[in-house]
């Protein structure tokens, strides 16, 4: 076993995927209430093994898991979902209503991705399969599923991806919230000594005004904590919310400053660099190697760039 799973505590324990061996970059959550079992996220189907592993090291057998939840279908949270459900034979995938066919028939999924990884997709996120449909549960805005105790409340969350669901825990008063509310980078990715939060603007569903409204839909719910994918807790959960509003803010307004038609995203990419760094220098954090979020910076670029073009082709024809 590759590691082992964290005890959060309020009956959450969190998963590091180490997805492509990289430590601190993607999570999954085992959720326990009184009578069911939630995992949520799963990762590429490279993870599976890893799950499997982190559940056993937990005194859970793979029949305990009742519900297999993914936040939205980007495949570095549900890649791996139609790969490893076999393995959870008393499982329901739950997702958001716009995912579900997706998960059952991951033909244009799977071109959307390639469009992006180009032949880099399999060695990234391995083998997606279909999930049968009778096993896929998809839950509309403020539905809940019981897990004896605690009550996982669904919430329509658009605003990185129009098919992103968050889940309110009753039991932890915390937000699962994939990548709406933030990534969380962490020394164990970064190399840094502190973590910090930045959005997740990429292809192709980034929607700026979604987020804030997103976000301050889930404010209402006054959390104590949010739980997220990349990667693991903010504490307030107030802080993590904050710093979504002006981050998303600061990287709508100097991308608008900057585009013009034909713009190159690696230019974008730079400039996105360059916040990153001043923005850490204000809080007291001098950092030039940004290698460990590099991914995620050309990703950014690359979302706010395809908003724009296709604002700017609606405005002109």
């Amino acid at each position: 076993m590759t590691n082992t799973p964290q005890d959060l505590g309020f009956g959450v324990s969190l998963i590091d995927l180490q997805e492509s061996g990289e430590k601190g970059r993607t999570g999954a959550y085992i959720v326990r209430g009184e009578s069911k079992t939630a995992l949520i996220e799963v990762g590429s189907s490279h993870a599976a093994q890893t799950i499997l592993d982190n559940i056993a090291a937990m005194g859970l057998q793979p029949t305990d898991i009742d519900y297999v939840i993914v936040t939205h279908i980007h495949l570095d949270h549900s890649g791996g979902v139609g790969y490893i459900l076999p393995q959870f034979p008393n499982a329901t995938v739950v997702c958001h209503p716009r995912a579900a066919r997706h998960l059952i028939d991951p033909t244009r999924l799977i071109a959307g991705a390639s469009a992006v990884y180009g032949e880099d997709l399999e060695r990234i996120f391995g083998t997606i399969l279909p999930v049968p449909e009778e096993r896929v549960l998809a839950l509309a805005d403020g539905e809940t599923l019981d897990l004896g105790g605690r009550t996982l409340t669904f919430y329509d969350t658009p605003g990185h991806a129009r098919h992103h669901c968050s889940i309110h825990d009753s039991g932890s008063e915390g937000i699962f919230t994939g990548d709406t509310v933030s990534i969380r980078y962490v020394p164990e990715l970064t190399g840094w000594d502190f973590a910090c939060l930045f959005p997740s603007t990429s292809p192709s569903e980034f929607d700026r005004d979604a987020v804030f409204q997103t976000v301050e839909r889930l404010q209402k719910l006054h959390a104590k904590r949010i739980y997220h994918t990349h990667f693991g807790v903010t504490e307030p959960a107030t802080y993590a919310f904050e710093r979504t509003l002006k981050t998303v803010a600061d990287y709508d307004a100097f991308s608008r400053e900057m585009f013009r038609p034909g713009l190159p995203w690696e230019d974008l990419a730079e400039r996105i660099r360059e916040y990153i760094r001043a923005d850490l220098a204000e809080h007291g954090h001098h950092v030039h190697d940004l290698s460990g979020i590099e991914l995620d910076i050309r990703l950014n670029a690359q979302g706010m760039l395809f908003v724009l073009e296709k604002e700017h082709a609606k405005q002109n024809q």
